[in-house]
């Protein structure tokens, strides 16, 4: 029986039947040739990554991405038609060697600077573009090429929202917990300096902050390292920073720490995207970024903008976290209250990996306000199954995408992946 849906599996497939183009792979299909890296699709939306092979330092030629881009989407189009299949939108995201985004073809309704698949060869479509010219003194398109490593960090992830209230915190906490967990020695950077919420979502109420040899000593607890100014300050003063004085404090947070050998240091930033999102990513060499949503459009609406300025300054965004995803009841019954599954379509449009949902129930909140997230992990203690299941996923999936990016980061690409 013929598929009905246009499907990871189905554009792999049409793909093998497109000639990639002319030079070392000359003769072979996109898919054989290692030209595909990576494919997501929903609901009749679809983002292709590609690559091209390089010749030394030099990029692969645009005019090569917009010919290539054309032929791919004609033949998923033409198939498609064939087979009865709708097709919503198509885009073709190309990457250099170390995975940066150099191109993008496929206009859609979340991408409005992409070019259209197929376009003229002669318009220069690279990306960014729009507001170039109107913006002089904006900050460097990638800052990330200069920012530095952390001594002893094997692997910075950023956790970042477009808006407030959609549990970015509580992400960043039990992404740091259930890693620690998996046997990765982890670190966790409140880095939300207006709003820290640590102290609580931690129990930290009863920990003074030391300091050794001039350098912040992190908290030991659940497993990790963590440092947070909410242990800095008086509990219930207001925190109201002009912008020098924000990147002052992120930047001692981060390196005035005695972090010691990491695997991991999560990142918990502040919603938005302001001074300290630009002066983490000048600062610090990151493997990447998860963006934290809630299903409803309204969350989907700037957690757009947040993946966008992510990328914009050079960020990998590692994936996509549906948070609230729904409400598990004490019947044990499941509620959609925010219109499941709404994140994880966005994250298909946006062609960015869905690293999974998390459920809201009462043993979460009572977990996250008793400071005690260890508890989310086991059923006893975090209302059932779902959630400990869940978090688990979500933990697996964010390991596999860092690994990735580590890879992409090294200069090695695997020839295909599909996720």
């Amino acid at each position: 029986m013929p598929e009905q849906t246009l499907s990871k599996d189905y554009v792999t497939r049409v793909l093998t039947t497109v000639d990639a183009p002319d030079g070392p792979t000359a003769g072979q299909d996109l898919v054989t040739a290692g030209i595909l890296q990576w494919i997501s699709a929903c609901d009749g939306y679809a983002s292709v990554r590609l690559s091209l092979p390089e010749a030394g330092d030099a990029p692969a030629d645009q005019t090569a991405m917009v010919h290539l881009a054309g032929e791919a989407d004609r033949a998923i189009r033409a198939a498609a038609r064939r087979d009865g299949i709708a097709v919503n939108d198509l885009r073709f995201i190309f990457v250099d060697h170390s995975g940066n985004i150099v191109f993008r073809a496929g206009k859609g309704p979340d991408d409005p600077d992409a070019a259209p698949a197929g376009a003229e060869s002669g318009q220069d479509h690279a990306l960014p573009q729009r507001g170039a010219q109107q913006q002089p003194n904006r900050p460097p398109d990638r800052p990330q090429a200069t920012a530095n490593a952390l001594p002893g960090v094997k692997k910075i992830v950023a956790v970042g929202a477009g808006k407030g209230g959609v549990g970015k915190s509580s992400v960043a906490v039990n992404l740091a917990v259930g890693l620690a967990r998996a046997g990765h020695a982890v670190g966790l950077l409140d880095g939300d300096i207006y709003g820290p919420s640590l102290p609580t979502m931690l129990g930290l109420d009863s920990h003074e902050q030391a300091v050794m040899d001039g350098k912040l000593v992190p908290h030991a607890v659940h497993g990790v390292k963590a440092v947070t100014i909410g242990k800095l300050v008086e509990p219930e003063k207001p925190l109201i920073w002009r912008g020098p004085m924000a990147h002052g404090a992120f930047q001692q947070l981060t390196t005035r720490t005695a972090w010691g050998e990491l695997d991991y240091l999560v990142i918990d930033l502040p919603p938005g995207t302001g001074d300290i999102v630009l002066t983490m990513a000048q600062s610090l060499q990151l493997t990447g970024a998860v963006v934290v949503c809630t299903p409803q459009k309204v969350a989907q609406d700037d957690a757009v903008r947040a993946a966008r300025m992510f990328q914009q300054l050079g960020v990998e965004v590692l994936g996509v976290v549906e948070n609230m995803s729904y409400f598990v009841g004490d019947d044990g019954k499941e509620y959609d209250i925010f219109g499941r599954g709404g994140a994880e379509a966005m994250a298909q449009r946006l062609g960015l990996p869905f690293l999974g949902s998390v459920p809201i129930n009462t043993s979460l909140r009572e977990n996250s306000d008793t400071g005690d997230p260890t508890r989310n992990f086991e059923e006893a203690t975090a209302g059932g199954a779902q959630l400990p299941v869940a978090l688990g996923r979500l933990v697996q999936n964010l390991e596999s995408q860092v690994a990735l990016a580590s890879l992409r980061s090294g200069g090695r690409t695997p020839s295909l992946t599909i996720s």
